[in-house]
């Protein structure tokens, strides 16, 4: 037989195949052969020998089988096929971007007055899915939001996302999500080490902060967005991480110049500067199974490690925020007195970047290219010059053929760190 994704195996019905269950055979089994063989008399013209010998061993006997390839049989692409008109053949939109039970589409202008026929196909050979929803405008540049219609199934937008071993609630008409980002949200939680302090700029809902506060880092998480804020609380308090995921709603040029103050305030105003962590343990005493209370505490780091941007729209544009960042936070101390603080650090600075060029650029730019003009584009803003080799690019993705989208790592230089508020 050679369609895919049929059984070769069938149960026989007795009424319609007018077959008696035998002792041989009490569950009316058979084996589809070949749709070739529409008369049995010739079953030794169209069969291998090998085929026909193992028939004859088993006492096979030869009967007519009707199978039906009906609307469950086939997929998505291949029903869209069928129905769309010729001309839109090449590339049928069967594709998605799913969030929990929606799926997410980015149709082409001319899909579009088949949008709900789309919609209902996705919707019925997909079980998980509930909820079909093409996106209508390009995405907000504040909030990272865009307008999106429903097209098939229910009007439900509040989902929930499982990555990182956490558990995401959010309203997905209302902030951003992008499930194709999980690998990059795992990368660089990998980079966190545990008992360190990340601060996370353009928090979102939490992706990068909430598998990081169970990884045990400090993580100071901030969105301007009051949606995605409201669910950033949320998800903390939900994946029990709120003892070391603090949360912010506020403007992240603002929430970077202040972070190291942040830090020493949240520092000064803990017990000893350490994070206290009570639970329970079940333990044997004395042969006797009890509950014993367990304080473990964690020491409050002085410096951030990490800092991460995740806005590639516009996330390069807030790096002056850097400039000056230790003579801000400590204005009545020397360079050296904050070197001498305990766990002095520079910062690792991670941000993402759509590194956007033209399709009529001849010759297209290598990767090295792309590389210099974030590079030159980084100079100008910082007005510094950081040197290009102490920058790491790493390719997230590729949004669009002439869209690349880059994380962007480099360590914070001393001098920029201590950079005097009048430069």
């Amino acid at each position: 037989m050679c369609y895919p994704r049929i059984p070769f195996i069938v149960k026989l019905d007795e009424t319609k195949n007018n077959i008696k269950p035998s002792e041989k055979n009490k569950e009316l089994k058979a084996v589809v052969l070949t749709e070739k063989l529409k008369d049995i008399s010739k079953a030794e013209d169209i069969l291998s020998q090998e085929a026909i010998n193992d028939i004859k061993s088993f006492q096979g006997e030869f009967r007519d089988y009707e199978l039906t390839l009906d609307y469950s049989y086939w997929r998505s692409d291949e029903i869209l096929k069928a129905i769309l008109p010729d001309d839109f053949n090449e590339e049928v939109p069967s594709g998605f971007t799913k969030t929990g039970h929606i799926a997410h589409l980015n149709l082409k202008e001319e899909y579009k007055p088949y949008g709900e026929l789309i919609g209902q196909v996705i919707l019925d050979k997909n079980p998980s899915v509930k909820t079909v929803v093409d996106k209508l405008e390009s995405i907000d540049t504040t909030f990272r939001t865009f307008k999106m219609k429903v097209i098939a199934g229910e009007d439900n937008f509040l989902v929930e996302q499982k990555e990182s071993d956490c558990i995401f609630k959010f309203d997905f008409s209302k902030v951003y999500w992008n499930s194709r980002l999980s690998t990059e949200h795992g990368r660089l939680i990998n980079e966190f080490k545990t008992n360190e302090a990340v601060c996370d700029a353009m928090a979102g809902v939490g992706p990068f902060a909430v598998p990081a506060g169970k990884k045990k880092c400090l993580v100071f998480a901030n969105d301007l967005n009051p949606e995605s804020y409201k669910y950033l609380e949320i998800n903390v308090k939900n994946n029990k991480v709120q003892n070391f995921v603090k949360y912010f709603n506020t403007d992240g040029r603002e929430f970077i110049k202040r972070s190291p103050k942040l830090l020493q305030e949240f520092n000064k105003n803990s017990k000893n500067g350490e994070i206290e962590i009570i639970s329970n343990k079940r333990m044997k005493i004395d042969g006797v199974k009890t509950d014993k209370r367990v304080i473990t505490k964690f020491k409050i780091p002085t410096f951030f490690s990490q800092y991460v941007m995740n806005l590639p729209d516009s996330a390069i544009n807030f790096i002056d925020s850097y400039a000056g960042l230790f003579s801000n936070a400590f204005p009545d101390l020397t360079k050296d007195e904050v070197k001498n603080l305990p766990g002095y650090k520079l910062p690792i600075v991670n941000f993402h970047h759509f590194e956007k060029y033209s399709h009529e650029e001849d010759p297209q730019p290598t990767e090295e290219e792309l590389h210099k003009r974030v590079h030159a584009k980084m100079t100008k803003i910082l007005n510094y010059d950081v040197p290009f080799e102490k920058i790491s690019f790493h390719l997230v993705r590729m949004v669009a053929p002439t869209k690349p989208m880059y994380c962007v790592s480099f360590e914070l230089p001393e001098e920029l760190a201590f950079q005097s508020a009048s430069n």
